[in-house]
């Protein structure tokens, strides 16, 4: 290339071709659901925190799952390139090696649930957490590196909602064949591998509920992993039609439009999943509104008291 080659720093995204009116709805919608993922994944990460009854490894790695919903929403409004593509990567990553550990943590309480404290102990649940998290940073960082070395010489828009790397790689200037390679490697990690130690974990479960000899056991031990499987079915099946289905021009705005659901939709569903579904959520937060009505009852008696 010619020395006086000119380098693209900024890129402009394009979003959905629509409308002033339609883009004013679709504002007002998308913050809705974003405030519905901060209050949602917030209550439940404050009942964990503040209920004794939910420090058990179940409820530890959901709580990871909430703070990472949090930050995965949270950072999908893209400011600076090298930014949103760490954190980006990095949240989806540990999503779903987080989502590979709850589905083994299911798998240990119901088929060896006499082993369940000791196999499942919270030194071994640090390390799994800590693991997740480190794996998801450091391999998006690959990304990141691999990334920024690459000359961009036009054009400047990216066809999508955000800094998707996918669509950034398409401005490159020169051969991505070795972010191309990462790239699938990665998918064969993240994706595909979790997913099928989640499906051996879940046939090795639904095994062992149709053992169960009560009908009321049976639909128990079923209801507690429905709304995991719920939230992998959706979670890894949109990420593998992004990422490992051939691209092509025709899919680009049914890219934009699994992607607006995978990083937007799917962080309010987890915790309306997980709460609605779930006994113990829904008795901690009774006893939480219920001390704070005793606390606001007890002020306005002191205030009686003392005025």
């Amino acid at each position: 290339m010619g020395s006086n080659q000119s380098w693209v720093t900024e890129f402009t995204l394009v979003g959905f071709q629509l409308s002033a009116q339609m883009e004013m709805l679709l504002f007002c919608i998308f913050s809705l659901f974003f405030a519905f993922t901060l209050l949602g994944n917030g209550v439940i990460l404050g009942l964990i925190c503040l209920d004794l009854r939910l420090h058990t490894p179940r409820y530890f790695f959901l709580s990871h799952l909430a703070i990472i919903d949090i930050s995965y929403a949270s950072n999908n409004v893209p400011k600076m390139l090298a930014n949103l593509t760490f954190l980006y990567l990095a949240f989806a990553a540990t999503e779903c090696l987080i989502l590979v550990v709850m589905s083994y943590d299911r798998f240990v309480a119901i088929c060896h649930p006499l082993r369940y404290t000791v196999i499942m102990s919270w030194r071994v649940c640090s390390v799994l957490a800590a693991t997740c998290w480190s794996c998801g940073f450091i391999l998006a960082l690959v990304h990141a590196i691999l990334l920024l070395r690459l000359p961009f010489c036009g054009p400047q828009e990216v066809n999508h909602l955000f800094c998707e790397i996918l669509s950034v790689l398409k401005l490159a200037c020169v051969d991505t064949w070795i972010n191309q390679v990462v790239i699938l490697a990665a998918c064969m990690f993240v994706l595909v591998g979790p997913l099928c130690l989640t499906l051996v974990s879940y046939t090795r479960i639904l095994w062992a509920i149709l053992k169960i000899q009560s009908r009321e056991g049976r639909v128990k031990a079923f209801s507690t992993c429905s709304s995991l499987l719920c939230v992998v079915g959706l979670f890894f099946g949109i990420a593998m039609v992004v990422y490992m289905v051939p691209d092509s021009s025709q899919r680009e705005e049914q890219e934009k439009a699994l992607s607006l659901f995978h990083s937007l939709f799917n962080p309010v569903l987890n915790p309306l999943i997980y709460s609605l579904r779930n006994a113990q959520v829904k008795g901690a937060l009774c006893r939480a509104l219920q001390r704070r009505s005793m606390q606001g009852t007890c002020s306005v008696v002191r205030w009686g008291v003392f005025s």
